[in-house]
């Protein structure tokens, strides 16, 4: 069984969900994860530790191609 593993961290929602679309455009299951209460809390997420991009380990080479991180 896969382990789900951070693919990049971002600043921001918006661009972990850009992201996010990115990779389930090419098939690739993908998840943001903040500690924002789901972008309703006013603390900047760098203070939070940043949003993650998740994506399942056996998917992370291709996910990395994709996001050319």
């Amino acid at each position: 069984m896969s382990r789900i593993i951070c693919v990049k961290k971002f600043a921001n929602r918006l661009e972990a969900e850009l992201a996010k679309s990115l990779l389930e455009s090419k098939g690739i299951m993908a998840n943001v994860s903040a500690d924002d209460s789901g972008g309703m809390e006013m603390m900047p997420v760098q203070l939070i530790g940043g949003v993650e991009l998740l994506v399942l380990e056996d998917r992370l080479e291709e996910a990395l191609n994709i996001l050319r991180v």
